[in-house]
């Protein structure tokens, strides 16, 4: 009987190495390589969908580089007060039925890699209009940038004030900028 159970335990172990040897040097290898490219078809399924992405975006960036590069500082785009920027603005604002009481530009500043084309304005119109105007600025392809947004809307006002409809429009300062890209030069490399 000891002779038989030593015989079984024998081939227990003897099949339970071949098993394990079976196991790790036939079979290991393959669910590591599988692993691995698993990871790398994420990466690739990650960048299949960040080109996707950018390709349905890139008539945006087109449109967005379109508005706001300069070729050089003779562009028109460059300098201080641009006209086809202020018809737009304009326009916004008698679409959103804002009363214009003073646009003035200011000179460009340099500031970094880009200028800035400042613009002072004051115009009258409710609170809700002005959002609507806000919101069209900034979805606009040119590059906007408001400074200072200040309103009007003291107790004096109330006071002097008679009739409540002339109270529903404030008085707004608006300082805003236009940023401009200007295309730098390419240095040769001899």
């Amino acid at each position: 009987m000891l002779n038989r159970n030593s015989l079984l335990f024998g081939i227990t172990i003897f099949l339970t190495l071949t098993f394990w040897l079976g196991l790790n040097f036939f079979i290991g290898d393959k669910p590591l390589a599988l692993k691995q490219l698993e990871i790398k078809q994420t990466d690739l399924n990650e960048q299949y969908i960040s080109a996707k992405i950018l390709a349905e975006k890139l008539d945006q960036v087109y449109t967005l580089f379109s508005e706001n590069l300069a070729l050089s500082m003779a562009d028109s785009l460059a300098e201080d007060s641009s006209l086809p920027f202020l018809k737009t603005l304009t326009d916004m604002m008698t679409k959103n039925d804002i009363v214009i009481k003073k646009i003035k530009p200011r000179s460009r500043e340099e500031i970094g890699n880009y200028y800035s084309s400042p613009y002072e304005m004051t115009v009258r119109c409710s609170y809700e209009n002005l959002g609507k105007f806000l919101a069209e600025m900034e979805k606009s392809p040119r590059l906007i940038s408001i400074n200072e947004l200040s309103i009007k809307n003291g107790i004096e006002r109330i006071k002097s004030k008679v009739e409540e409809e002339d109270l529903l429009k404030q008085e707004i300062n608006l300082h805003i900028s236009t940023l401009t890209l200007i295309k730098s030069k390419t240095k040769n490399i001899s």
